[in-house]
């Protein structure tokens, strides 16, 4: 557990804080990205795609004062799938439990249905749980004034405890960011071990890592159609602890047989590709040698079928 800092010049220690920060903002808004840069590592994954997101991930900030848990969620959206409904149903779940609140907004967007439609949301929490905003990806806006007026278009939005700036990228304003959520937590002690990143059980982030690296550079309408499944995870027989080999074994689901094809490539080329750079995340991510066999299949229009969502993990 972390000490808390003493008061300075006296003797009396500052209180310790500890608590749950959510993070929350429309598809695409840097919630990720954001949560990576605050813990310091990664325990989201990212991608360009929209709604990348399909549950709600914690990472844990270690400070000297505090302890901030973030949770990063899906993005909240106004839903056209059963899928859609229940990432929705998670946003909404972690809201009603979390001690402050984050609003993610792009610097580079303009405000739009998609903000005031959280905004609405957000305005139905207790008074009690503050409200931040946060306008991201500043980097992608080089002129001080547009930064300046989208500032003001996100005040307009609603009464938030606090507006900061930041980009993710390039650390701007992600330290000012985390004293602001940690300044707003109940005292407490920490709520996990030191040194600890995430609770994310590690088949799940194994299967996040498989879902990142397969959405890369693929075709707009397939990203929504892929789930991830880890079938399992065992070391393999006959190797001795100074050669160890984790053998994972996962299955990649689409909707239709023509987007198999698509993540599998002329010649199985794009799947290997997939392995490859998936395989690479999962050593780092558990310290060992791994050889991952990936399979795709078919789980027919999965994000309306209520079955397959629950054998899928939604």
């Amino acid at each position: 557990m972390p000490t808390p800092s003493p008061a300075p010049g006296g003797t009396t220690p500052l209180e310790f804080r500890s608590g749950f920060a959510c993070l929350v903002g429309r598809p695409n808004a840097g919630k990720s990205t954001l949560t990576n840069a605050l813990v310091g590592t990664k325990v989201a994954i990212t991608s360009g795609r929209p709604q990348t997101t399909r549950h709600a991930i914690r990472g844990i900030v270690h400070r000297a004062d505090a302890q901030l848990v973030l949770v990063d969620t899906p993005g909240l959206h106004r839903p056209r799938t059963l899928l859609g409904q229940r990432l929705n149903d998670v946003v909404r779940a972690t809201l009603s439990e979390v001690d402050v609140v984050g609003f993610c907004m792009p610097a580079d967007e303009p405000v739009g249905r998609g903000d005031r439609f959280i905004a609405e949301e957000l305005s139905r929490l207790p008074k009690r749980t503050p409200v931040v905003a946060i306008l991201t990806k500043t980097d992608k806006v080089a002129d001080a004034d547009r930064i300046g007026a989208r500032l003001l278009d996100v005040a307009g939005l609603g009464e938030f405890s606090d507006i900061v700036p930041v980009s993710a990228i390039r650390s701007y304003q992600v330290d000012v960011l985390a004293d602001v959520l940690a300044a707003r937590l109940p005292t407490g002690p920490a709520l996990y071990p030191g040194g600890e990143l995430t609770d994310e059980p590690e088949q799940v982030m194994v299967a996040e890592l498989v879902r990142e690296a397969a959405l890369e550079g693929v075709r707009d309408e397939l990203p929504h159609s892929l789930a991830v499944v880890v079938e399992e995870m065992i070391p393999r027989e006959g190797r001795s602890p100074q050669n160890p080999l984790l053998d994972v074994r996962v299955n990649v689901f689409v909707e239709r047989p023509s987007q198999k094809a698509i993540v599998i490539g002329s010649g199985g080329s794009r799947l290997k590709a997939v392995g490859t750079r998936a395989r690479g995340q999962i050593e780092a991510l558990l310290g060992t040698p791994v050889f991952l066999d990936l399979h795709v299949k078919v789980a027919k229009d999965w994000q309306r079928d209520p079955r397959q969502l629950r054998r899928l993990g939604f």
